[in-house]
């Protein structure tokens, strides 16, 4: 009787602690998803929106698919995702390495200098580089999209690799040093391979958001500079077509969802790698 209301109160207890997170998953994850699903496969109101149910078609995939223009903006969408994400690792790096580096009571102010920048609008931001870049010449064109994504985006790729850095024992680079290992070798061996986890956690953070991301190109790119998240804002808010908007917004899904699962798969064969090897 008594392991009875035991295994009871542990089923009650784990039911408490789990059934809100899933809750909110459910409204506000699950939920939305489905709808816009369902939105995909209905045919667009005469004055926009969706038409009165039961209407539906596959119009809005066959537009997708049926037109070259919207590969190329995908494309473009991942190509400027990719670069923003390699220009990110290489920029943010060195200062992670340079934080977990410092002095314990230096870090925290080095750390709150990162995430300054969040203490200010986000659309405040983008008009600084506005007036940075106008006067130059430099708006409305690729770099000015790459500069805007990659300063909004770094701090997310310097805080994981930092907390990454972090943890990192100096016994291994003093071991690889004592066995005659360069400074080169000594990173590229051992600092490099460490810190994996951390640039795969801020890759994740800078590459998926900025698939999305509308109002960068928006405000500092060209008429060329147009990518998915800009279609995707342009079908739901201006042309009003919420079927096609929805189509957009589940094959970037899928195709987030695709990438992230092959980039755990690589993950997991490198982890086996690793440990074999040793």
């Amino acid at each position: 009787m008594k392991a009875r209301d035991a295994t009871a109160g542990a089923t009650l207890t784990r039911w408490t602690v789990v059934a809100p997170p899933t809750l909110f998953l459910v409204v506000f994850f699950l939920l939305p998803a489905l709808i816009v699903v369902a939105a995909s496969f209905r045919e667009p109101g005469e004055f926009g929106g969706l038409a009165p149910w039961p209407a539906h078609s596959l119009d809005a995939y066959r537009f997708l698919f049926g037109d070259v223009i919207y590969v190329e903006i995908f494309a473009r969408s991942f190509l400027v995702a990719a670069l923003t994400t390699l220009l990110c690792v290489v920029l943010a790096y060195p200062l992670a390495w340079l934080i977990a580096k410092s002095p314990a009571k230096r870090r925290d102010l080095l750390v709150l200098l990162v995430i300054l920048p969040f203490a200010s609008n986000f659309l405040v931001r983008i008009y600084a580089w506005i007036m940075i870049l106008g006067p130059a010449g430099l708006l409305y064109s690729p770099f000015a999209v790459i500069a805007g994504m990659v300063y909004v985006h770094l701090p997310f790729m310097i805080l994981p690799l930092y907390t990454n850095l972090e943890k990192h024992d100096p016994a291994l680079l003093e071991a690889a040093q004592d066995l005659g290992a360069s400074a080169w070798t000594r990173f590229w061996r051992v600092t490099f391979p460490l810190s994996l986890p951390g640039i795969v956690s801020g890759s994740a953070l800078v590459f998926i958001p900025v698939l999305g991301m509308f109002a960068v190109p928006e405000l500092l790119g060209g008429t060329g500079d147009i990518l998915i998240g800009n279609l995707i804002k342009a079908q739901f808010l201006e042309d009003r077509d919420w079927p096609l908007g929805s189509a957009f917004s589940i094959m970037l899904t899928l195709l987030v969802l695709a990438l992230a699962g092959l980039t755990a798969w690589a993950a997991r064969r490198g982890l086996h790698g690793t440990q074999a090897v040793s």
